[in-house]
């Protein structure tokens, strides 16, 4: 064993070049809300509707990162972090969506991408992670087809602006969470409850991927990869009964299928037609769409939180299923913690999809974390947590699944949606009061592995095959 409790032999698994890091997004951390011609976003306007989020919490201030970010990355810097996935503001670049561009916010990611490189920490950029501008929500949001080019201009601007110094770019950031909980339970911005339409947004969002997509091929620089990130899920049925094999089946098709077989089978799940009917109505998915969104990825992110167990219920509208708590820890998300099963998730991917290289994009434990009177946040539930999702990634790799990176969620302490603050995923606490950061034991802990991999002898793995 090494000093951070892992197997040698499982460090010993991941790649020399293994990108260690961490990850953040741009509502959650940002503040500066109003600063320097940014827009209105969709989450703006959510949050600051009374009761739909825990406290009223809004992302006005969060964690400061829009001022403090040189400060954060001297605290990756320190800890050995080597690689960052941020995500780039929509409405900073383009306030009102389209058209007018606002230079003061390319001019400041680009500083940010410089702070990176200057540190020697790589860039991974996700063009949306959920702000979409409240002008194109106006004008219909992911319902409209519109809004695809739209977000292929924005996403053109921004890569051919960064592009020299960012290697590494994602189009969207978990479209199931987009569409689950902002399309079809209402808990998300901009808080539709509607599953028959939201197959419209599903596939709007997955055509602005697949347009950004054929923009960056045309204008990306020698080595540039560009992916998507999704969230995968694992659904197991309660009991073998009928009724629970097929709930857990249409909630793996809700979660997982809707977005992995378009990406990379070119078609959409027949058996989903009763729970999303637009996605099979041709106004809606036109000539031509599915091979512009099957379009070939360089890698793939895969982000992992859940692990469901589903019943059958009838009462239940529309998924006429439950999702039954597994047994054993929870997080304070309310996260059944279930480490481990990112093995099956990135297995999956290379088995009935496509080996390429990927990239856990995240994943990360939330926790009621607090400072102890000598100036510790002792969060041992978050290390033994990450301590299994290293291990359980190399157990992927030891499959043959080429995983070359994980970006824990999250660097900071920040605003977790409509949860608020009231949670924690960071490995950095933030005093929200002074914007003090502190390195919980767990930043301490990766730090010891991350150096734990670097000194490895790589004399026996230099002998193998290459990658």
């Amino acid at each position: 064993m090494t000093g951070s409790g892992l197997a040698a032999a499982s460090l010993a698994r991941l790649r020399p070049d293994f990108r260690w890091g961490a990850a953040t997004a741009a509502y959650q951390v940002e503040g500066a809300a109003r600063e320097d011609g940014r827009g209105v976003s969709i989450w703006d306007t959510f949050s600051h509707t009374p009761g739909l989020t825990l406290n009223g919490d809004t992302g006005d201030v969060a964690a400061d990162h829009y001022h403090r970010y040189p400060e954060d990355f001297d605290l990756m810097a320190e800890h050995g972090m080597g690689a960052y996935r941020f995500s780039i503001a929509w409405p900073r670049i383009m306030p009102e969506g389209s058209g007018r561009v606002n230079r003061a916010g390319l001019d400041h990611y680009s500083r940010v991408v410089d702070a990176l490189l200057e540190r020697g920490i790589e860039p991974m950029a996700t063009l949306f992670h959920w702000d979409l501008p409240q002008a194109l929500e106006d004008a219909g949001g992911w319902y409209s087809r519109d809004t695809a080019y739209r977000f292929a201009d924005y996403a053109e601007l921004v890569m051919a602006e960064l592009g020299d110094r960012v290697p590494k770019w994602l189009t969207l950031n978990e479209p199931w969470t987009v569409v689950g909980q902002g399309y079809s339970r209402g808990l998300h911005a901009p808080g539709h409850r509607d599953y028959h339409a939201a197959g419209t947004a599903i596939h709007h969002l997955l055509l602005g991927h697949g347009e950004a997509l054929a923009r960056f091929r045309s204008i990306a620089p020698a080595g540039a990869e560009l992916g998507i990130t999704l969230s995968m899920a694992i659904a197991r049925p309660w009991s073998n009964s009928d009724a629970d094999v097929a709930a857990a089946r249409l909630l793996d098709g809700e979660q997982n299928r809707v977005y992995l077989d378009p990406l990379f089978h070119g078609s959409y799940p027949e058996d989903l037609r009763g729970l999303f009917p637009t996605l099979f109505d041709e106004a809606v998915v036109r000539p031509g769409d599915l091979d512009v969104i099957s379009a070939p990825l360089d890698y793939l992110g895969v982000n992992y939180y859940l692990n469901h167990l589903v019943k059958a219920d009838l009462t239940v509208p529309v998924l006429g299923a439950r999702i039954v708590n597994p047994e054993g820890p929870m997080m304070s998300a309310g996260i059944a913690a279930v480490p481990s099963g990112i093995t099956e998730c990135l297995v999956r991917v290379r088995d009935e999809y496509r080996d390429l290289p990927m990239h856990v994009t995240e994943m990360g434990a939330s926790l009621h974390d607090y400072v102890d009177p000598d100036d510790r946040v002792r969060d041992t539930g978050r290390i033994d947590y990450l301590r299994t999702t290293i291990a359980s990634i190399s157990d992927a790799v030891a499959q043959g699944v080429d995983v070359r990176g994980l970006y824990v969620w999250s660097l900071l302490d920040n605003l977790e949606w409509e949860l608020g603050y009231s949670i924690r995923f960071g490995l950095f606490f933030v005093d929200y009061g002074t914007q003090r950061r502190i390195p919980k034991d767990s930043a301490r802990w990766y730090r010891s592995v991350i150096s734990e991999h670097a000194g490895l002898d790589r004399t026996r793995q230099e002998r193998e095959p290459s990658w």
